[in-house]
């Protein structure tokens, strides 16, 4: 069974329509890239996996969203219970102005966990699954705000990943990072997929193609092609993907 699945998904902002009758699945323990022009619906659907676009006023979903065949919009859907099973990791890094180790142990601490010694075990876990424990280990006491912006990416993938999610949403991660830093989360989201499930919107194609195994192309709020990475870059079945990925329009 595919973990995470959209059944003729349509999205509105008021009257206007952002999302035309998305149907995909996406397979567990996989890295799926979302690729288009900028205002394409991209991180609108993937915001819709955890439910942030419930903040929104004037908003409509029809259709489904299914995590292990359970529609997530259905009434009494625990939305808290969603956010700690769906991670999520924005374009710029966002820490707190709290301690390296606050920052970590911050949402285990919301969900009610009052264990020193378990709190400390997953915060290490997630430091060392997101591969900062060896940089911050002897610094966990210091300010987040001190680490440099590559740094402060991975805290935040470190942050997502305390509250063990199964899947991890992660939106243009690396958009605001210099090549070393974004080699180190391509490198990460690679290792990081034995374990979780990744949807990854990215404007980079060099990167869709590094990281992903299947790549979906959006325009104009509609899902135009989803296969296989290799054969959406090397063989994609619509002109409209020949043309983005070739670079002749987007």
């Amino acid at each position: 069974m595919s973990q995470l699945e959209t059944k003729n998904l349509n999205f509105y902002y008021g009257s206007s329509i952002a999302l035309k009758n998305i149907s995909m699945a996406m397979q567990k323990n996989s890295v799926t890239a979302f690729i288009g022009p900028s205002g394409c619906g991209k991180s609108t659907l993937l915001r819709l996996f955890n439910r942030m676009n419930d903040l929104i006023d004037g908003i409509k979903i029809e259709g489904e969203v299914l995590i292990e065949g359970n529609n997530i919009y259905a009434p009494k859907v625990n939305v808290e219970g969603l956010r700690k099973q769906v991670g999520m990791v924005f374009q710029k890094p966002n820490p707190f102005p709290k301690s390296i180790w606050e920052n970590v142990a911050f949402g285990l601490k919301v969900n009610g966990i009052k264990s020193t010694s378990e709190i400390n075990d997953r915060v290490e876990l997630a430091l060392k699954q997101s591969a900062l424990w060896d940089e911050v280990k002897s610094i966990l006491q210091r300010s987040a705000l001190q680490l440099s912006g590559g740094q402060q990416q991975r805290l935040c993938i470190a942050r997502a990943l305390a509250n063990e999610p199964s899947i991890l949403l992660m939106d243009e991660p690396a958009s605001a990072l210099d090549p070393i830093s974004t080699a180190k989360i391509e490198e990460l989201i690679y290792e990081l997929k034995e374990k979780f499930t990744i949807i990854i919107v990215t404007h980079s194609m060099q990167q869709a193609a590094r990281v992903s195994d299947r790549t979906a192309f959006f325009y104009m709020g509609e899902l135009v092609e989803y296969d296989e990475t290799k054969t959406i870059f090397t063989n994609p079945s619509k002109e409209r993907t020949t043309n983005y990925v070739t670079g002749r329009f987007g």
